[in-house]
C-alpha cells in the first residue's frame, strides 16, 4: 500500500491542536480593513476550529499532521 499524501492546500491552512481538535484561521481579513470595527478585527485575529460537520473530511485532507 502506497502513503496517504496530505492535501498541500489544507497542510498550509489547517493545523492539529494538543486535543485533536482542527484550528483554522478566520475569514475576511486580507483586506478592507478600513470599513472593519476595531473590535471586529481583534476577533478575526483569534484562530478558530473546523466545525463538526467538516471535521471528518478535514481530518482526511491532514492525516499525518
Amino acid at each position: 500500500m502506497p502513503k496517504i499524501k496530505s492535501h498541500s492546500g489544507a497542510k498550509k491552512r489547517l493545523n492539529k491542536t494538543g486535543t485533536g481538535k482542527i484550528k483554522r484561521a478566520k475569514a475576511n481579513k486580507s483586506h478592507i480593513m478600513t470599513k472593519k470595527t476595531r473590535s471586529r478585527k481583534r476577533k478575526l485575529r483569534q484562530s478558530s476550529t473546523v466545525g463538526s460537520a467538516n471535521e471528518k473530511q478535514a481530518r482526511t485532507l491532514i492525516p499525518y499532521k
